[in-house]
């Protein structure tokens, strides 16, 4: 039988340490008060174009009680007058409400190939769609999904299908509210679902990390408004995208689909069908396909952070070990409490093949500590995952260094897919799967 994925947390008071003064949680609480840890801001450059239209949208069906929102930008393709080939990208995960234009201007970079201007180019109707609140349950935001593909098939003036996906999140939105669709007898009229670095079985944050989220903002005054900066983990629909999730930094138990919102998340997905049936399924996928990571080494510290001399506060990160038992992952300390954290059974993901976030990069700037180039960036979406690998997603037996050009196409469950030829960062757009899904979605 195989071993249950979990974490193990030793927590002691130690003399002699010191005792933090209210200067030094001060300027603990200056580097990190009013930073959400592990969003990653849009990228681009110039300004995006004004929109064709813009939607405003409330969701077609509740989820847990709460009907969410959202906006879409509409751009017309070259030489449509009105709506006539739409499609539609969703946006992804991250806290807070969606930046439209910003999302324009990352898809848009020269450097990736100018997706969604090649899509325009092609006569086909860009209609990007984001949330007013990105991290609320994914179903909730699946309303929002289905009712802009109401809208578009409403206010489409030809017979053309629609074409409708997302990056990221917005993959696992569409994919849910396509599916749903179907389940309810609802026609999307869409021919094709496509996915930019989707984690259609999960993604993944280091444990070790997540813990620190937790652990520092204890520290941190409470301000009104502000959210704290462990926010994005507690958010729904972290707890239902982490395959390896921890409450607090004092948690113990198993990890992999450790939130009961992960668990109920899955068994509504199957339900549904887990997939639409009905469109052809495409995904591109950031990391590489033949089973090559990046060279990180497991076990080994990324960083090692002192406050000052008198240690009141410590942080050290290992880049996650590969299974085993009781393998340590790294600890932290304020003042006389001493916290030590190890697992058993996880697998080494930080270094497997697959979209990257700059996870330790952005803790230790945070912290102010000192970290090689080379840790920065560590696995948040394994390519297996982001091309539909089939496993269970639950237990995640699969290995994550899967050659993917190795497997036949009855072990994937998107019809056709693209990986990058590196390890490129998450939702990044690249040439080679800009061109990719361009001509896929064009013919």
């Amino acid at each position: 039988m195989t071993e249950t994925p979990q974490i193990h947390v030793s927590t002691k008071l130690v003399e002699g340490l010191g005792e933090a003064t209210p200067e030094q949680i001060a300027q603990l609480a200056a580097r990190t008060a009013g930073r959400i840890w592990f969003t990653t801001p849009l990228t681009g450059e110039g300004e995006a174009p004004k929109p064709d239209q813009i939607w405003t949208l409330r969701g077609s069906y509740p989820h847990n009680g709460k009907t969410a929102t959202g906006t879409a930008h509409v751009y017309l393709g070259k030489g449509n007058r009105r709506l006539q080939r739409p499609l539609i990208l969703a946006d992804g995960f991250n806290y807070g409400p969606s930046d439209l234009p910003g999302l324009w201007k990352h898809f848009d970079k020269a450097e990736g190939g100018r997706f969604l201007t090649a899509l325009r180019e092609a006569g086909t109707d860009v209609i990007l769609l984001g949330f007013d609140e990105r991290h609320t349950y994914i179903q909730a935001n699946a309303g929002v999904a289905a009712a802009c593909i109401e809208r578009a098939t409403a206010e489409r003036v030809a017979i053309d299908p629609l074409t409708v996906g997302g990056v990221s999140m917005g993959g696992m939105i569409t994919r849910y509210a396509l599916a749903r669709m179907e389940d309810e007898g609802i026609d999307h009229h869409t021919a094709v679902y496509f996915s930019w670095d989707t984690p259609h079985q999960g993604a993944w944050i280091p444990l070790i990390l997540q813990q620190m989220a937790h652990f520092f903002e204890d520290f941190v005054p409470e301000q009104p408004g502000v959210p704290k900066q462990a926010e994005l983990l507690r958010s729904p629909a972290a707890q239902q995208l982490l395959w390896a999730w921890v409450e607090n930094s004092k948690y113990e138990g198993p990890v992999g689909t450790a939130s009961p919102l992960r668990t109920e998340f899955l068994a509504d997905l199957r339900a549904r069908g887990n997939y639409p049936k009905r469109p052809l399924k495409l995904g591109v996928a950031n990391g590489n396909g033949g089973g090559v990571g990046l060279e990180l080494t497991p076990g080994e510290i990324a960083f090692d952070w002192k406050k000052d001399q008198l240690r009141t506060a410590t942080a050290t990160a290992r880049i996650q070990p590969d299974r085993g038992e009781k393998q340590p992952i790294g600890g932290m300390n304020i003042a006389f409490t001493v916290r030590r954290s190890s697992t058993t059974a996880v697998p080494a993901l930080d270094g497997a093949p697959g979209g990257t976030l700059a996870s330790f990069g952005l803790v230790a700037e945070a912290l102010g500590a000192d970290v090689d180039d080379r840790f920065d960036f560590t696995c948040f979406v394994p390519s297996i995952s982001a091309v539909g690998l089939a496993f269970d997603p639950e237990r995640w037996e699969r290995d994550p260094f899967t050659d993917l050009s190795a497997i036949g196409p009855e072990e994937i469950e998107l019809d056709d897919f693209c990986c990058d030829e590196g390890n490129s960062p998450h939702s990044e757009p690249r040439p080679v799967l800009t061109k990719w899904l361009v001509d896929r979605l064009t013919r």
